[in-house]
């Protein structure tokens, strides 16, 4: 009786799982249906070009094709080594892209506590209008500004200093200064645009909480420190995890309009693998080289934002991405 009976207790066990799974996605149909256009772009933009990876093993040709080009293996990987440049250009991305992370997630959370804490609603949404301007600014624009303020010759900057009686400042001839110019100016365009997410979770705080502080006597930077700051913890994790993604895949359109490609003056410093690229490969169009290079990129960013996830499992397990 035990062995006929196993059979119909699994089979409803698996009738029972299947409506199950069918109920909940019954029930949440609307979420779905919003993560909708999420799910057909990363399908059609990541998941689809995939097979364009095989890219970076062949000797690509337009006559060929992609499956009937010449197999090269690692070839296409070694004009980043032999050069010599492969440490210079990650280090050089990587600490660029901590800073943009570290003090770009620091300075908006800074600014959306500061936004919730104005009273004045009319202030209040002009301040956002003011900070969130310089996001839609396009980076050959930001590049002329800095041109005309920076430039040796007729620059603001200089004309300043020596209406001063002081001496001009080669400014595209000093590699030490322009990470500082660099991070700026990113903090600069981003960071208004950047705290909409942390305002937003902001205000999805319960009212209730703050008000039941206030009566107990906390005052702002208290009711800062132990109410908000845990409640945007989740958030930031996730937006660092996120960040940490692309690690190694560098602001071209900053670099290359504020910098540009060819001042070997400044590649000690403003030199990141995007620009390297660029560079090397604008003459004749190497696809496959710069498929070896973003699968590089890729790679590199999936084992930093599984060791991240890993850490923050540790530390904080509720708030990890998978």
């Amino acid at each position: 009786m035990k062995s006929i009976a196993e059979p119909a207790v699994l089979t409803n066990t698996r009738e029972q799982s299947k409506n199950s799974r069918f109920r909940r996605f019954w029930n949440n149909k609307t979420l779905i249906l919003m993560c909708l256009p999420a799910i057909v772009f990363f399908i059609i933009f990541a998941y689809l070009p995939m097979p364009g990876l095989y890219l970076a093993f062949i000797n690509y040709n337009y006559t060929d094709g992609i499956f009937k080009s010449a197999f090269v293996g690692f070839d296409n990987f070694r004009f980043l080594v032999m050069t010599g440049d492969l440490w210079r250009l990650t280090f050089n991305t990587v600490a660029y892209n901590l800073a943009f992370i570290v003090l770009g997630n620091f300075l908006q959370i800074f600014v959306a506590i500061l936004l919730n804490e104005l009273r004045k609603k009319w202030f209040k949404k002009l301040s956002q209008t003011i900070m969130f301007l310089p996001f839609f600014i396009s980076f050959v624009i930001i590049g002329l500004i800095a041109y005309n303020i920076l430039s040796y010759d007729y620059g603001l900057l200089n004309v300043i200093l020596t209406s001063l009686g002081a001496d001009p400042v080669k400014t595209y001839s000093n590699p030490s200064i322009w990470p500082f110019i660099i991070i700026i100016t990113f903090l600069w365009q981003s960071t208004g645009y950047g705290s909409i997410v942390y305002f937003a979770a902001i205000m999805g705080l319960d009212s209730e909480v703050v008000e039941a502080s206030e009566i107990d006597g906390a005052n702002a930077l208290q009711r800062i420190r132990y109410i908000v700051l845990p409640w945007l913890k989740p958030t930031f994790i996730i937006l660092l995890l996120f960040s940490l993604g692309g690690v190694l895949r560098g602001n071209f359109g900053l670099f290359y309009n504020l910098v540009g490609a060819n001042n070997t003056a400044l590649y000690a410093t403003t030199d990141i693998i995007e620009t390297y690229v660029f560079r090397s490969l604008m003459n004749n169009f190497n696809f496959s080289m710069g498929s070896a290079v973003s699968l590089y990129q890729s790679v590199f960013g999936f084992i930093v934002v599984i060791t991240a996830n890993w850490l923050v499992k540790k530390f904080s397990p509720d708030n990890t991405l998978f």
